[in-house]
């Protein structure tokens, strides 16, 4: 994947295409393409959109092992109805041994919040990332989730350079209600993120 790619205008040229050629875009010119997921509401539909294009895509799960029992039964049923290439990534300590330590799921302002959000999600993305080595990120990141969110466009860059596509980036919940009733795609509400607390808050995967 060419990183010098243009943001600005790769982004107007890209506003003009379907989601679905967006991925194609995207997919032809990757190697090693990876789309990441944790199942959370509208998750279904950006698996369906890549697996139509390339079946084969890996697809990063990092479960921090505070799902919902409804977050977990769902994924079992997308992963299977779907066929996904699912890569799934855990934290290296038990929530056992965490609650030793940390105690309930440290809030905000607990100087443990930091410690506790690296533990669950962003040390075992590191991991998949560095075992992976992707040239291509697909998300279903939308604008109006969070301001970091609204700063960004259907594509974007990591701090390290890696290309992310976000390619529903400006479809509502009402847009995506559409694709997902035309596909026959599930939807799962009951999600707890233990990282964010607060729904317009990044837990530092993105930003």
């Amino acid at each position: 994947m060419n990183k010098n790619i243009g943001l600005s205008s790769l982004n107007t040229d890209l506003k003009k295409k379907a989601p679905i050629d967006i991925i194609r875009w995207g997919l032809k010119k990757s190697k090693n393409p990876i789309v990441t997921t944790n199942f959370r509401p509208y998750e279904a539909a950006i698996l369906h959109l890549v697996i139509q294009a390339k079946p084969d895509t890996k697809v990063i799960w990092c479960d921090t092992g505070y799902n919902t029992k409804a977050t977990y039964l769902f994924a079992e049923k997308i992963i299977s109805e779907l066929k996904l290439n699912i890569l799934l990534y855990v934290p290296r300590q038990t929530k056992e041994y965490r609650s030793i330590f940390m105690g309930d799921i440290p809030g905000v302002m607990d100087p443990k919040h930091k410690e506790f959000t690296d533990q669950v999600k962003l040390e075992p993305f590191r991991r998949a990332m560095s075992e992976i080595g992707p040239d291509l990120w697909i998300t279903n990141l939308r604008k109006g989730q969070t301001q970091f969110r609204d700063s960004i466009d259907i594509a974007s860059k990591t701090k390290d350079g890696l290309l992310k596509l976000s390619p529903f980036y400006y479809w509502s919940d009402k847009d995506l209600d559409v694709y997902m009733k035309e596909h026959k795609l599930k939807n799962e509400f009951d999600y707890f993120d233990p990282t964010k607390v607060e729904e317009k808050r990044e837990c530092g995967l993105h930003d």
